[in-house]
């Protein structure tokens, strides 16, 4: 058990565990959703980030301007998949061949250095300003490899510069199959609209030509290598037609293959089934043996007995006759006659269970041995069949391949001989071509990249997405506490008030603000700490209340202030100024600063009636701290000022203690043990939560009650738009800056 639960009194152990579950329970509900978090974190800062989007995207367009605009030229073509068949020994020696890889082949074809330089020079690019490098930079004549004077430099000079141009030119080209067709859309850029169609066309055009070239010298070849393999192709079949009729005639053997083994084959199919059944019949045997014997003397309780009809009946006998010795050894003692006829019918039938138990168990046994044996003699009819197919097929293993031998050279050398055929009949007719135009390139209107508004509309995008995860990571790196859900969360405890932040005009008159405007949000605020910290031990006639902070300037002596206006409506109240390094009170309240105060009081310069003070246009009593000591611990942990705080206590209501910080100083820690509860002021978005969780730590572990958190100069307004919890007080006073209503 902590210190702080042992220092509470009965009545208020028993009120904080009747609150910590509904507290927790409200807390789970109240939770807002992860991803709502997420889109308040990003709402809250929305112009910063359109900002930055905004900055992004003017930045992009600047970038885009200065690109030269690109223009893209497409010429569709369809290329021939199914080929006629004079084209088919082509595909021999060019390892083309009619299938899905063909359409892969040709675009690298198209994009092939070959071809390109055929179009390079075809149209004359080696000196076109888009493509020469020497016309674009001076600089590129370094590059090439120093001066171009001189014989042995300019060539070399030369075949830099047709190596830069034809990967410039391949570089340019772009190849998109159509899916599900034999169409290919081959494209080229430039910066001239004319050029790109021009060059897209000669492109398609010196394709068709290059390959009517190459498959014409294929066709050619093809034709000689043919009529050179016919004859020797020729030889090879009547080769194999005679040593299968040599075969047949030594061996005995007529052109009845198959016939003399289809009895064989069918009767070992018929064995085969045979089998096949023998042993699922012998598995299924076995498996029953096996339960059988493995259950040794419990063979009533096996599945295979119990699934017996007989065994089944004579258990229901059993059961019966077991059930009647029951009910008579209720009502007869064991030599009663009827008790002695019970048991001598139960005695019989667990015989007749036993014996028919074990009749059932001998009854598998006989069944697996049969079945064991039948299996072994279908295999035995199996394996003689085997052998005699066996013998047949030796002796035909070789006709079979003879006769393959002969088929195969058959079909070579009838496809050899049509496709000579074929060949001579068509070396005269036009070669078929590989592919044909079907949509000659036109000039681009419009150029095909930069695309400007799209790079512009992607960097807004962009801007907004990389300035929106600044933002959720400036809000994951944030410890500050912004709001009550997240001083539950982070501090663990209670809120028991929730301080607007007041405008600029109302904090100089912060420590009367609940006397001059109590109608305000702020004044209401004050009067809900009160409800809180009156309900939070109301068995106490008294309470003496510590309000501190973990830092200077949290609002936590104007807190003190407030709240002890507030009780002094309707209760004896004091307020005691212990904060003896940086008082505040006197100036809060506009009070005497010339009268003594604490300090004179333990000094012995002054009694304890002369150095109250009575707050105007209220009941408060306040004891100011007077001069500032040297000696402020040793003042609060001395025993004369507990005897104080004892004596005041009983004389008054409600006493509250406003303490300097717990963070730089430990007067508060020793002030907590001196009062019955505290009250921690932390500052909205401003207080550390490691640095008030620390304090609030250290509060607890001297033994001091924490009843609550006072969340102090919270601007509703900003809330409101992040956390959306705060709408009811818009609605209800109309005011988030702690004007009257």
């Amino acid at each position: 058990m902590s210190t702080q639960s042992r220092n509470l009194t009965p009545a208020q152990s028993m009120d904080l565990e009747t609150r910590a579950p509904l507290q927790q329970e409200l807390l789970q509900k109240a939770e807002p959703m992860e991803l709502l978090l997420y889109w308040r974190s990003v709402w809250k800062r929305k112009w910063w980030i359109l900002a930055f989007a905004l900055v992004l995207a003017a930045i992009t367009t600047v970038g885009v301007s200065f690109m030269t605009p690109i223009y893209r030229a497409t010429v569709t073509l369809l290329i021939e998949q199914n080929k006629a068949k004079l084209v088919s020994i082509e595909e021999v020696y060019s390892g083309v061949s009619p299938n899905r890889e063909h359409y892969q082949t040709q675009a690298e074809v198209l994009k092939s250095p070959a071809l390109a330089m055929k179009v390079i020079d075809k149209l004359g690019l080696m000196t076109h300003p888009e493509f020469d490098p020497r016309q674009r930079k001076e600089t590129y004549l370094k590059a090439l490899g120093g001066s171009s004077e001189g014989a042995g430099g300019s060539e070399r000079t030369e075949e830099r510069v047709k190596a830069l141009v034809l990967t410039e030119f391949v570089k340019r080209i772009t190849i998109e199959p159509v899916r599900l067709t034999q169409l290919v859309k081959v494209s080229f850029d430039a910066a001239d609209a004319k050029l790109a169609a021009r060059i897209a066309d000669s492109l398609a055009d010196t394709y068709i030509e290059a390959d009517v070239e190459v498959r014409a010298r294929i066709r050619q070849r093809g034709t000689n290598w043919l009529a050179e393999q016919l004859s020797g192709l020729k030889q090879n079949l009547e080769g194999s037609e005679q040593a299968l009729q040599r075969y047949r005639e030594r061996e005995g053997l007529p052109d009845t293959k198959g016939l003399a083994q289809s009895g064989a084959v069918r009767q070992i199919e018929e064995l085969s089934r045979a089998l096949n059944e023998a042993t699922e019949r012998r598995i299924e045997a076995e498996a029953s043996y096996k339960q059988i014997k493995q259950a040794g003397n419990n063979l009533a309780s096996m599945p295979v007995v119990l699934r017996n009809t007989g065994v089944d009946r004579l258990k229901e006998i059993e059961g019966q006759a077991q059930k009647k010795v029951v009910e008579l050894s209720g009502r007869y003692g064991p030599e009663h006659p009827k008790m002695i006829e019970a048991q001598a019918e139960l005695r019989r039938a667990r015989a007749n269970t036993r014996r028919a138990t074990d009749d059932v168990a001998s009854s598998f046994s006989k069944e697996y041995q049969v079945a064991a044996a039948n299996e072994r003699s279908v295999e035995k009819a199996l394996a003689a069949a085997k052998s005699g197919i066996q013998y047949m097929n030796r002796k035909e293993f070789q006709l079979d391949a003879l006769e393959q031998d002969l088929n195969t050279n058959r079909q070579i050398y009838e496809k050899f001989m049509n496709r000579y055929r074929e060949t001579r009949a068509t070396s005269d007719t036009q070669s078929s071509l590989v592919a044909r135009v079907v949509d000659p390139a036109v000039p681009p209107e419009l150029p095909y990249k930069p695309r400007k508004e799209q790079i512009v509309a992607l960097g807004f995008v962009f801007g907004i997405i990389v300035a929106s995860i600044i933002a959720l990571m400036l809000e994951r790196v944030s410890t500050t506490v912004k709001s009550s859900e997240e001083v539950e969360d982070k501090l663990g405890l209670p809120v028991l008030a929730v301080l607007p932040l007041l405008s600029r005009g109302s904090e100089a008159a912060a420590g009367r603000h609940y006397l001059d405007a109590p109608g305000s949000v702020f004044s209401e605020s004050i009067r809900s700490a009160r409800t809180s910290i009156l309900l939070s031990a109301i068995d106490q006639s008294s309470k003496t209340l510590l309000v501190t902070s973990s830092v200077p300037n949290e609002g936590k002596s104007a807190f003190a202030i407030n709240l002890a206006l507030a009780h002094a409506q309707t209760k004896k109240t004091l307020l005691i100024e212990a904060d003896l390094r940086r008082p505040s009170v006197v100036r809060h309240l506009g009070l005497d600063p010339t009268r003594p105060g604490l300090t004179s009081l333990f000094s012995g310069e002054a009694n304890f009636l002369d150095c109250l003070q009575q707050v105007q246009g209220s009941s408060l009593y306040v004891l100011p701290s007077g001069a500032i000591p040297e000696n402020a611990l040793e003042i609060l942990s001395s025993d004369r000022f507990k005897q104080l705080v004892a004596r005041v206590s009983s004389a008054c209501e409600i006493v509250i203690i406003d303490s300097p910080p717990v963070h730089l100083v430990s007067d508060a820690v020793v002030l907590s043990t001196l009062s019955t509860g505290t009250i921690f002021v932390v500052r909205a978005d401003s207080t550390p939560s490691p640095v008030a969780r620390r304090c609030i730590r250290s509060l607890q572990e001297a033994g001091g009650h924490v009843l609550g958190i006072a969340l102090n100069q919270l601007d509703f307004k900003k809330a409101d738009r992040y956390y959306g919890a705060y709408t009811g007080y818009s609605r209800e006073y109309g005011s988030y800056q702690g004007k009257t209503a």
